[in-house]
């Protein structure tokens, strides 16, 4: 949490974020067939602290979008800056000129001027919209949509709440990736110290001196934090205490929206079990957890049944412990519950360098910050040569797919897949914790053939210079599109070369995790790829046209981890 004063709902707040919202049903909404939207400046205040955004129809978060499934839709956006802009409709299943991404899509929507999108509602379920124009999204240009089924669920929740996480800074997003450019660690306040190595903390000091001579930092587990950083929930800050109400004993659908422009989320209520019942935004059987992660641009339906007459806290810790994002469910408006202390932040392991066969069986059961228990030697001192593993952490023979340029660090010697993991620093925890593998359909996949061919795609990066790219080329480099034909049934294996985790967002299409499932694979839009670590997905390429493909950590994007995917029909023959 970070200091700041208390705050009344301001009058650019959207109702349904007001602290005290009664729930999904009372707050006021855009809906209907013909839907306006008007983008422009605006103040936003968090914390009791104002600072310059941009908002839609005047509220940040931008308003929540109510849509019945089989409807066709209009959604006319006016764009009263003095740049381009443009609305990315996230998840939603759409005719690739209405998919809003600048260069790829359509041109953008011009200053002051109009575009009007035009689609019919495919699907139902928890999703949400975002500018796709430079940094606009960290400045609050985003907000849920809710999409009631064609069909209603008699046997439904009886309340819901929207909770859509973000992070805000004061400082203007250009100035962000500045200082990021300058020193990739600039907003790293929990580097490890020499007064933690006198008391015992962390590494140890054999190493820490092989970590260096990699110029390797396991405390670089988020690239912007607290430091900047306040979390939000539905727009409030931690002292604003966003609440959502309940009547005990009911059933509630927490709808939560990982809106942030950098920041993965570990979420949880302490003393209250959440059944997740859909992922990004359709239905999985339902699985009981304690916490989860939420990768940024990843949606999760939970459902709670608080018993008790009394407040839970809602905590989200950002992925490195540097601050949280806190609300409230409660019978009533004005009770608090304790906000838990952050934990100890996380160390990278050698699993997240992509050495995870070897760390297999030893990091894989215990927390990574308790790798100080392992006295490993530095270089030359004994079996474990870490200077050997540096010489094999930048070896193209892995990797032939990847181009040999500065965006390469490091490429992962011995990537795993990690579908199984609960998140960094979560493998520790004493409670239950979601992973990719406890995700099933609840109805079967709609395409269960056989990929016809193979793709393996390289997460690539140079942390030090702050350049993120796609098999060592970023956006402006490469020549040729990711390109597949109609329906083309592909097994794409994405392998994360880094030590940060990438969420990786494929416009137009949901894909199917291999994780063990068989024709009941989850169905995602986005999946979190930890560091050095492997995940393959099996995708059917069925919607013709041009679309984005790219790491979901907004300055990772803007560095340059964004590609095309093109779907071609199958008459005019593959790219």
């Amino acid at each position: 949490m970070r200091a700041g004063g208390v705050l009344a709902a301001g009058a650019w707040t959207p109702a349904w974020a007001q602290a005290g919202s009664v729930g999904i049903a009372a707050r006021p909404e855009v809906s209907g067939d013909d839907i306006h939207l008007r983008i422009a400046h605006q103040m936003m205040t968090i914390d009791g602290r104002q600072s310059h955004a941009i908002g839609i129809n005047g509220s940040v978060p931008a308003p929540l979008i109510r849509l019945r499934e089989g409807q066709k839709v209009r959604l006319h956006v006016e764009n009263a800056l003095d740049e381009e802009s443009s609305i990315h409709w996230h998840g939603l299943l759409v005719p690739f000129q209405m998919d809003g991404v600048p260069g790829v899509s359509f041109p953008g929507i011009a200053p002051r001027s109009t575009f009007t999108y035009e689609f019919p509602v495919k699907q139902a379920g928890t999703y949400w919209y975002h500018s796709h124009s430079g940094l606009q999204e960290q400045m609050g240009l985003y907000g849920p949509i809710v999409i009631d089924p064609a069909t209603p669920d008699a046997a439904g929740p009886m309340r819901e709440h929207v909770i859509l996480l973000s992070d805000h800074s004061q400082l203007h997003p250009h100035m962000i990736f500045r200082k990021l450019k300058q020193q990739g660690g600039y907003f790293n306040y929990q580097k490890q110290t020499l007064a933690g190595l006198l008391s015992g903390r962390d590494q140890r000091a054999g190493e820490r001196r092989a970590w260096g001579k990699m110029r390797m930092d396991p405390a670089d587990v988020a690239d912007v934090t607290a430091a900047t950083y306040t979390y939000l929930v539905n727009g409030h800050g931690p002292r604003d205490q966003w609440t959502g109400l309940f009547t005990p004993g009911e059933r509630v659908r927490l709808r939560l929206v990982n809106a942030s422009a950098m920041t993965t989320f570990n979420v949880r209520l302490p003393g209250l079990a959440m059944t997740v019942v859909e992922a990004d935004g359709l239905a999985v059987r339902p699985v009981t957890v304690d916490e989860l992660q939420i990768a940024v641009a990843e949606t999760y339906d939970v459902i709670v049944t608080p018993a008790d007459d009394r407040a839970y806290a809602l905590v989200a810790e950002s992925v490195d412990r540097s601050g949280m994002a806190l609300a409230t469910l409660a019978p009533r408006v004005g009770m608090r519950a304790a906000a838990p202390p952050l934990r100890p932040r996380p160390l990278a392991t050698m699993k997240d360098m992509g050495m995870g066969a070897m760390a297999m069986g030893s990091d894989d059961a215990m927390p990574p910050h308790d790798m100080s228990g392992h006295d490993m030697p530095a270089h030359g001192e004994a079996g474990h040569d870490m200077a050997a593993m540096n010489h094999s952490m930048r070896d193209f023979a892995n990797a032939p797919e990847v181009k040999r340029t500065p965006t390469v660090q490091t490429i992962a010697p011995m990537p795993v897949d990690r579908t199984g993991e609960p998140g960094q620093g979560l493998a520790g925890v004493d409670h239950r914790v979601l992973t990719y593998r406890d995700l099933v359909a609840a109805t079967r996949n709609p395409d269960v053939r056989a990929p016809a061919r193979a793709l393996r795609i390289h997460l690539t990066g140079n942390m030090e210079r702050y350049m993120w790219a796609f098999d060592g080329e970023k956006l402006n480099e490469v020549t040729a599109p990711f390109a597949f034909l109609e329906n083309e049934r592909v097994r794409v294996t994405l392998v994360n070369d880094t030590m940060m985790g990438h969420p990786i967002h494929l416009h137009g299409h949901y894909f199917e995790l291999v994780t063990g499932h068989g024709d009941h694979a989850p169905r995602k839009h986005t999946v979190q790829v930890q560091p050095g670590g492997t995940v393959t997905f099996d995708l059917t390429a069925d919607a013709v046209g041009d679309w984005a493909f790219h790491c979901h950590m907004l300055y990772h994007m803007h560095a340059g981890m964004m590609q095309v995917v093109s779907v071609r029909p199958r008459d005019e023959g593959a790219a």
